[in-house]
This record gives C-alpha cells, sequence and structure tokens, in this order.
C-alpha cells in the first residue's frame, strides 16, 4: 500500500486560514470543509499562531525559535561531518608517515 503524499501550505495561506478562525469570521470546522483541510491541521495552525503573538505560556516555543533550532541542527551536522572527515584524514597521514 502506497503512504499518501504530504500536502505542503504556504505561510500566506496558513495565515489566512488562522486570519478567518482567530477573527470569528468562520469557524474551524466551517474552514475546514470550504478549504478541504483537517481539522487538526486548522487547530494546530491556530494554536500556534497564538504562540507567536505571545499568547502562550512560558515553555512555548514561536515559529522563529523553531526555525532558528532546525537551523543550529543542521549546521552542527555539517560541523560535525567536517570534524570527522578531518580526523579520518589525520589518522590516515599520520599512519602514511610511519
Amino acid at each position: 500500500m502506497m503512504a499518501k503524499e504530504r500536502r505542503r501550505y504556504s505561510r500566506e495561506f496558513k495565515s489566512e486560514i488562522v486570519k478567518l478562525v482567530l477573527e470569528g469570521r468562520r469557524t474551524v470546522p466551517e474552514v475546514c470543509t470550504q478549504h478541504g483541510l483537517h481539522g487538526s491541521s486548522v487547530y494546530s495552525w491556530v494554536r500556534q499562531a497564538k504562540i507567536d503573538s505571545g499568547a502562550g505560556g512560558a515553555d512555548a516555543v514561536t515559529t522563529a525559535d523553531k526555525e532558528e533550532l532546525a537551523k543550529l541542527r543542521r549546521d552542527n551536522k555539517e560541523l560535525r561531518r567536517e570534524n570527522d572527515f578531518l580526523r579520518d584524514a589525520a589518522s590516515y597521514f599520520a599512519r602514511a608517515k610511519k
């Protein structure tokens, strides 16, 4: 059985959907029906928008924090790869000198 391809939505689209819900013009179920979305996605977008606007708790992670964390993880992974390469190269040349 083949896995379903995950749909991706632009920030602008998510922002418009969240705005509809937060301004009270539409309920989450109405938005989901109208745009063919899953309720859990819309609820999580709304929750994240509230956190980003400062309405989250003390331990809430903003979107900017999540993006920075992802970038730092990518950088860390690259630095580890470079470090491993340099360690292997140093080991190789140390053995070659003998």
